[in-house]
């Protein structure tokens, strides 16, 4: 062990790898350091509490709380018709779903921050870090009640309870569904339960992760003792960014890496960035209106001030990422030729199922227009926001998925400037495979042509199930 005296006195810093000069390892346990100790004196988390606990969404109804960029439907035929009312609807209902992503993200984030830090405990010298985790933890949970509360008030204001419910819906659901991928019928199928197969693959690939990792045992994360001693399963995220990289026997198995090694701990980092980048991209438009509403003294809606506080509050998780994913894992020995696999592997089926399209509805997602988004999509234009008949939402899910209008280029727009962000990441990483330092899949994905013919072929099998209801 190696010890470095700084502001905040002595740190143990570990040593795994005489390889790696003192004056880099230095220079990432600083900004650790300092992360740590700007995020624990500020108060945002503390703001995004109390804005959450005071929403009202009367009060905030007939506000933008952006600009109409990030609004559902934007530069689509359907908005060019909407009336006013129904354009600051769509304003406020893109809110609430990227917020809901982003708080069962954040759910997840909270579950690995367990895993990984169980593992650099282990270590040692990496108390400071851990220490950032466990609030970074406690922060998220209060991200998360904060966007549920506004998320549900809004929809309820606007949707009612009959279509939160969605029990008007069932039976289309369930045709609907029909043609979906096996993952996003588990998403609405909550008593599938475990089966016999599901156990033993579970059982199969925990064995394989074990075996090819036992130089590694004596890092595996209290966390997961604690789960394997009360006899409970792995965990895995449910959804999410991470939830939707793979199926649960996978992610599972991807748990138990990030949970014994600590190379392949600093690799799922690299995802928790991808993550914080996604968010970025577009919360930064939200942070630049409340600057402008504040600067002309006019009223800031509460949507508006959470999503500012919480880019200054998540600036410290993106540091946190950056340094553990690209620096960090220096640390510790080469990686060997099996965790270049699976961590080649793990950023590969994320590009494919998370990175590889383009939507033309949801401007700031650089993510394909599924069968569940038609689905949804269909439901809001037949809700009371709309209130179309099924031939009448049909048309328009058409014309909006179907055919080029602006919508897809603000999209575009969005995907180029996350792109870049995630080469100069994945870029440094040695060991990741070319197709993932490059992000070709996600390029590939950019196009706007592809995007279209894709939607053909998916609203050809929704119209005929919907059709048929």
């Amino acid at each position: 062990m190696t010890s470095i005296s700084n502001d905040s006195g002595t740190k143990n810093i570990s040593a795994n790898s005489p390889n790696i000069p003192n004056t880099q390892k230095i220079n990432h346990f600083q900004v650790i350091e300092k992360t740590f100790l700007n995020n624990t004196e500020s108060d945002y988390t503390e703001k995004i509490r109390d804005l959450g606990k005071g929403f009202d969404y009367a009060i905030n109804s007939n506000h933008y709380w952006s600009k109409p960029e990030l609004s559902l439907f934007y530069g689509t035929p359907l908005y060019e018709v909407a009336s006013p009312s129904q354009k600051i609807a769509l304003n406020h209902l893109y809110w609430v779903g990227n917020y809901n992503h982003t708080a069962v993200s954040e759910a997840s984030t909270m579950m690995y921050n367990m895993v990984t830090g169980g593992v650099f405990k282990a270590v040692g010298g990496y108390e400071t870090l851990c220490r950032e985790l466990e609030v970074e933890t406690e922060q998220e949970s209060h991200h998360i009640r904060a966007f549920q509360k506004v998320a549900y008030k809004t929809k309820l204001a606007l949707l009612g309870k009959e279509i939160l419910g969605n029990s008007s819906y069932r039976k289309s659901d369930n045709g609907v569904m029909q043609f979906a991928p096996q993952l996003l019928r588990r998403f609405f199928s909550s008593n599938l339960g475990s089966v016999p197969f599901s156990t033993y693959t579970d059982r199969t690939l925990s064995i394989v992760a074990k075996t090819m990792l036992q130089d590694k045992k004596q890092y595996y994360s209290d966390y997961l003792k604690q789960l394997e001693n009360k006899g409970e399963l792995i965990p895995a995220a449910t959804d999410g960014l991470v939830g939707r990289i793979a199926p649960q026997y996978w992610l599972r198995f991807l748990t138990l890496h990030w949970g014994i090694s600590p190379f392949m701990a600093c690799q799922y980092y690299s995802i928790r960035y991808t993550a914080n980048a996604i968010l970025k991209n577009e919360e930064h438009l939200y942070v630049k209106y409340f600057r402008e509403l504040q600067q002309k003294n006019q009223f800031i809606p509460i949507p508006t001030a959470i999503s500012n506080y919480h880019l200054l509050d998540e600036a410290f998780h993106t540091t946190m990422s950056q340094t553990i994913a690209r620096d960090m894992y220096k640390d510790f020995p080469k990686p060997t030729a099996y965790e270049k696999l699976i961590s080649g592997q793990i950023i590969y089926m994320m590009q494919k199922s998370l990175l590889s399209g383009l939507s033309g509805v949801l401007p700031g997602r650089c993510v394909a227009d599924d069968p569940l988004f038609m689905l949804f999509f269909y439901k809001l234009l037949k809700s009371p926001l709309f209130e179309m008949s099924t031939t009448e939402a049909l048309h328009w899910i058409n014309k909006c998925f179907c055919q080029e209008h602006d919508g897809f280029h603000v999209g575009l727009r969005y995907h180029q400037k996350l792109l870049e962000s995630l080469r100069r990441l994945f870029g440094c990483l040695d060991y990741q495979w070319s197709i993932n330092r490059e992000m070709s899949i996600m390029a590939a994905g950019g196009s706007i042509s592809k995007a279209i013919q894709n939607n053909i072929k998916t609203f050809a099998q929704f119209s005929k199930s919907v059709s048929s209801d």
